[in-house]
């Protein structure tokens, strides 16, 4: 079984094109398709259904790709350990992550890992929805949340910490509430479906239902949104130190520390092995951040 066909298969699975999965990897239409075909008559099935404007996966190609991927992690990482580990890795690393955090976090450091890795690379695709990795062709998929699935594998790169915040605008006008159950008398800024702010105290877990004028289903809109003096907000210190090192935010309740569990996390399939260029990513970005991260320095 020829590993570039491989490639081009797994390439094509995700851009359902046979021109552009063959662009990708240096390859002419014509023998992008060859390849596809030779693939085909070597399993003695199809694996894609053509059309004139784009292909998709046959039951058969969709059965057959977890496999086609594991058998390229495993070559790269057969490669990688010949020569006492001083390979470097090589191919294209393919990464999804939150948009807010991956445009403040993610691309910063990015001209320093690809000068570390020149033989990488990579392509980020941004979204605030949670996406199939197998079947969008991931390597990595940053997630920032509480993980509970338990077919994936997961590093923790750094802590989500999470703080309420108000503008000095804000407080100057309405006060400081002093504890969680003021600020049923204040305006609160949400994200979508998480109107209820869950508080550690000596005495116990405090739950408060917030309320406000405006809600968002956006964390970039509800920082700015609190920045503007709107109302106040929780936010991760990654979104809004910068803010906070300003003093255009304030942060508040530092007595009554939010009951959160969330990180900042790399997952990955637990079907495939770690690629050497996924360990690269993982170990470097993981470098990066710190310990404590660096967005936390300051913060209480």
């Amino acid at each position: 079984m020829n590993i570039e066909h491989l490639k081009l298969f797994v390439r094509l699975a995700t851009t359902h094109n046979i021109s552009m999965a063959g662009q990708e990897l240096g390859l002419s239409p014509a023998v992008s398709s060859a390849h596809i075909n030779k693939l085909e008559e070597g399993l003695g099935v199809r694996l894609v259904h053509r059309t004139t404007r784009k292909v998709s996966l046959t039951e058969e190609g969709q059965a057959f790709l977890p496999h086609a991927e594991e058998v390229l992690a495993s070559v790269e990482a057969a490669r990688a350990s010949v020569g006492a580990g001083s390979a470097l890795p090589v191919g294209t690393l393919r990464v999804t992550a939150p948009a807010s955090f991956g445009r403040m976090h993610l691309i910063p450091a990015l001209k320093g890992f690809l000068a570390r890795y020149p033989d990488l690379t990579v392509d980020f695709r941004f979204s605030d929805t949670i996406v199939d990795m197998v079947e969008g062709g991931f390597d990595i998929a940053i997630r920032d949340a509480e993980l509970q699935d338990s077919t994936l594998i997961a590093r923790k790169l750094a802590p989500d910490n999470r703080i309420i915040c108000a503008s000095p605008e804000y407080l100057e006008a309405h006060g400081e509430p002093k504890t969680p159950h003021e600020l049923n008398d204040h305006q609160c800024v949400n994200l979508a479906g998480l109107t209820t702010w869950v508080f550690d105290s000596k005495d116990g877990p405090i739950s408060v239902k917030t309320k406000g004028s405006f809600r968002t289903d956006n964390g970039d809109a509800m920082r700015d949104a609190c920045t503007d003096g709107l109302g106040i907000a929780i936010n991760s210190t990654w979104s809004v130190y910068k803010q906070l090192e300003r003093g255009e935010l304030v942060q508040i309740l530092k007595d009554f520390p939010l009951v959160s569990d969330t990180a900042i996390w790399a997952v990955y399939p637990s079907s495939r092995l770690l690629a050497p260029k996924v360990r690269a990513f993982i170990d470097y970005f993981n470098d990066y951040y710190g310990s404590p991260p660096y967005w936390d320095t300051g913060v209480s």
